[in-house]
Order: structure tokens, then sequence, then C-alpha cells
């Protein structure tokens, strides 16, 4: 993965402040403070960390420490919509690796990765909790059940107009 160095804007930064000083600045605080800026900007690229981490007064290597241990946190961008394939007992045994693999053919990426036009990031979640659907597919906030291999290319269709 080539790490591509972006060049934060003065607002970025001032949001950045503004979202740890919600917070106290708290050390304590990291794990909130990484959410809000993750909601924020959508990933936690490295610079985002070193303001979190000054403005928190930690080392960065903690900051990054934790937003990898983390599944939930990010450091590259999603797709503007985000594809999550669960791969939970119930819907891995109702043939989610199939969809998967459709998906990833289709896109021409791998999970954990974005498509070159970032319209779409492919991602595998644990469980939904929607176990009666399987296998789910979720895409932005919508949720596909009970989803085939076959079904996958028009489910991309519906969303190649979309901008």
């Amino acid at each position: 993965m080539s790490s591509v160095k972006i060049k934060l804007k003065e607002a970025d930064i001032k949001k950045i402040q503004e979202i740890c000083s919600a917070f106290n600045n708290a050390p304590g605080e990291l794990i909130n403070v990484l959410h809000k800026c993750q909601e924020h900007f959508g990933y936690l690229p490295a610079e985002i960390q070193e303001v979190v981490a000054y403005e928190l007064n930690i080392s960065t290597a903690k900051v990054f420490g934790v937003v990898t241990f983390y599944s939930f946190f990010t450091m590259t961008p999603k797709g503007r919509y985000p594809i999550s394939i669960c791969t939970g007992t119930a819907c891995y045994v109702r043939g989610a690796e199939k969809v998967l693999e459709e998906f990833k053919k289709g896109l021409k990426i791998e999970v954990g990765e974005t498509s070159k036009d970032g319209k779409f990031s492919l991602s595998c979640l644990r469980c939904v909790g929607a176990c009666g659907l399987a296998p789910v597919v979720l895409i932005g906030d919508k949720t596909y059940g009970r989803v085939s291999p076959e079904e996958v290319e028009e489910i991309l269709k519906e969303y190649e107009d979309k901008e």
C-alpha cells in the first residue's frame, strides 16, 4: 500500500482542534476524538493522526496504534458507496464468499481497497444481525438480503448512473 502525503488545509486543522477541545483535549478521549474525526473526514490519514496526537499531547505512535488496532478506523478513504459484505456464520454458510468474489471481480478491487474512480470501496463485516436475510450486503446505509452471486452485477448497475 503506497502512502500518499496529503496536505491539511488550515480549516481542516481547525476542525481537528475543535473536535479535540470538545473532549477537553483529554488523552483518555482518544477513541472518541478519532471517531469524530473519521465521521467528519471519512478516514484518518497520518496527517490527521499527527494533529490529534499534538492536541492531546500524546505520541503519534500511540494514535497510530489505536487506529490500526480497531477495525472501525480506516486510513484509506472509502468510496462514495462503501460496500460491506457480511461474512458471519449464517452469511458464510449461505454463500457470502461467492458473493464477495463477484464484487471483487466486478469492481476489480480487493477487500480494503477503493475503486480507481473513488465510487466504491469493499470491506467485510463479521455480523450485521440480519441472519434471516443471509447473505447480506450493505451499500452505504442500504441493505440487500439473500444476495446471490448472479445479482451482484445488477446491484452494481444501480449505482452506475448515481453521482
